[in-house]
């Protein structure tokens, strides 16, 4: 961290490598599809190169770039905005419903579909508080709300999360056949 802030590219690239999953699955969550993910952990890689040497280490990196990562994402949800959508069904790959595929695999998928049927109020919390990690108070000065309004949405959001998944015949919790309808 410290030879990355003091202009060391092998350094900046290798911090950058070790945390580029965690970078690229917080996007993915947040963003609800690939395309938006994608460039949203550009963005998100972008703007940590411009700022590493602005890194205090008044929290730990990991928390900081958490808050850069949910930044650049949610900028690029702006964004996106203005631009079409893909629907659900351009993001499935055929040949992923044709494969069978492990019960964790396929309870992760489930999950990923249900979290981008949220609506950004409610999905963005709960990816913060459950993927991320952050508290209440972080996601409350993060999103510029109330921690009351967090607790509200992470709860409005893992129910109507939990709804969707029961409405989907392979969610976790029930036996995957490998089948699909």
């Amino acid at each position: 961290m410290e030879k990355a802030q003091k202009g060391d590219q092998d350094a900046l690239d290798t911090l950058l490598r070790q945390h580029y999953n965690k970078i690229y699955a917080i996007c993915r969550r947040l963003a609800g599809n690939e395309a938006d993910a994608l460039d949203a952990t550009q963005e998100a890689l972008i703007t940590l190169v411009r700022r590493i040497d602005r890194f205090d280490g008044r929290s730990k990196f990991t928390t900081w770039m958490h808050r850069v990562v949910t930044n650049a994402c949610l900028d690029e949800m702006r964004r996106r905005g203005r631009r079409p959508v893909p629907s659900p069904v351009e993001e499935q790959p055929l040949a992923a419903a044709e494969r069978p595929v492990a019960d964790t695999v396929g309870d992760r998928l489930d999950i990923e579909a249900a979290l981008a049927q949220l609506p950004e109020e409610f999905r963005v919390p709960v990816v913060l508080c459950d993927q991320v990690g952050l508290s209440y108070e972080q996601i409350a000065e993060e999103l510029n709300i109330a921690p009351g309004t967090v607790r509200s949405r992470i709860s409005r959001g893992r129910r109507r999360l939990a709804e969707v998944l029961r409405g989907n015949p392979d969610s976790p919790g029930q036996r995957h056949t490998g089948e699909r309808p």
